[in-house]
């Protein structure tokens, strides 16, 4: 996931006063850490907490399918959702199982298997409401085909086809990176899709940002050129709770060197039942040049810190922000002209390395599919951006 505009939006008003300072608790958080003062919660965020859950939200068009279904996707956070009796989560981002919590029961989780697993280790859902499905494999749910695909998105990210009894064919896209691989899915190849639910993150002609390979590419070549320079650097990769993963995978196989994460993180790679990934992983910063940190806290202040707290092992910081929201129209796919902000003995990259489609593969997957409608799923709020994006459609299906 990129974190999405209107998430952030919203995301600074309720954390507004804690992004102030950031609190020695959350630093110890960030780094495995027990904190020897701990904290009682802030009484106005259970306060909002209860709030919250007292007040049902109507469920947005775009998370029901609709042709009498009774699903929805990626719709938690509106549960109990009138007729649905099945709900699909697309991937383990938060900002799609928001809602879901170990009280669950409102009716059966359609999803990946892998995600069937971090509902489990990581939100402790009750097993008996998960229904993990295989990907490519066809599924009969109440009467509706259903099936998973590859969304190339974050570990366990699909895209959801469903296929009505009356021939009609829906496709989900969730949060995705189109890729010319898919139109080699037997079912997007063969079916025509009568209604396209697509995710418009970058639905803009200004991010054309370069391939994952790309970025992957220069990522390793400024962290060979750096260590060459500076041997004594730490190496930190920002990352989500899951999604980033090749970045730093790339990193240590380059380098030959281990991953260094939290034991939360590390429970989390594991889970993915990746081939050589728990061998691959350092209990021990002390072991490895190479640490990975959220995302969130990649701020010269916390990295400061980070770099103090490592007992003079290390004098300088490299650290990378892989995320579609660094890229530049002026830089484009020429990733040598991107500029590092550097503060001290800490650089700072930011690399356009994104698992969301930019705006040309947009513009290819539509043509591929050629659809009859296209609902958008991101930055929908706002009428303006609506008629954009109905507008480039019409242009690629005009094409």
């Amino acid at each position: 996931m990129e974190t999405k505009r209107s998430d952030v939006e919203e995301w600074k008003k309720k954390k507004k006063r804690k992004r102030v300072t950031m609190k020695q608790k959350n630093l110890f958080e960030l780094w495995g850490l027990k904190d020897p003062h701990p904290k009682p919660p802030d009484p106005d965020d259970v306060q909002q907490s209860r709030a919250a859950a007292a007040s049902p939200l109507n469920c947005p068009f775009y998370k029901k399918i609709p042709a009498g279904t009774p699903f929805t996707v990626d719709a938690f956070r509106y549960a109990p959702v009138k007729a649905c009796s099945a709900y699909f989560l697309t991937h383990f981002h938060a900002d799609h199982y928001i809602g879901l919590t170990k009280s669950w029961s409102h009716a059966p989780i359609y999803c990946t298997n892998l995600t069937a697993r971090l509902l489990n280790i990581s939100l402790y859902v009750a097993p008996s409401f998960i229904c993990p499905l295989e990907l490519g494999t066809e599924y009969n749910i109440k009467g509706i085909k259903v099936t998973m695909l590859d969304a190339n998105h974050c570990p366990g990210a699909a895209l959801i086809h469903f296929r009505l009894p009356n021939g009609q064919s829906y496709l989900h896209t969730g949060d995705f990176r189109a890729s010319k691989l898919m139109q080699s899915y037997p079912l997007l190849a063969t079916q025509r899709i009568n209604l396209l639910y697509l995710d418009t993150t970058y639905c803009n002609p200004k991010y054309r940002f370069p391939s994952k390979e790309d970025v992957l590419e220069f990522v390793v070549g400024v962290t060979r050129r750096y260590l060459n320079n500076h041997p004594k650097t730490i190496v930190v990769v920002g990352a989500y709770t899951i999604g980033k993963e090749q970045v730093y995978l790339a990193i240590s196989q380059a380098l030959g060197v281990k991953i260094y994460a939290n034991a939360s993180r590390r429970r989390i790679l594991r889970s993915f039942g990746w081939a050589g990934i728990s061998e691959n992983l350092s209990t021990n910063g002390k072991d490895t040049p190479l640490h990975i940190l959220p995302i969130s806290s990649l701020r010269f202040e916390v990295l400061q810190r980070y770099l103090e707290s490592q007992y003079g092992q290390y004098t300088s910081m490299l650290a990378f922000r892989p995320t579609g929201w660094t890229y530049s129209e002026t830089i484009g796919e020429n990733l040598n002209l991107i500029k590092p902000t550097s503060k001290g003995n800490i650089t700072i990259y930011g690399v356009p390395y994104s698992e969301h489609s930019n705006f040309t593969e947009l513009q290819e997957f539509v043509q591929f599919l050629r659809p009859e409608k296209i609902i958008p799923t991101v930055n929908v709020g706002n009428p303006v951006n609506r008629g954009k994006m109905q507008s480039y459609f019409q242009q690629w299906l005009k094409a």
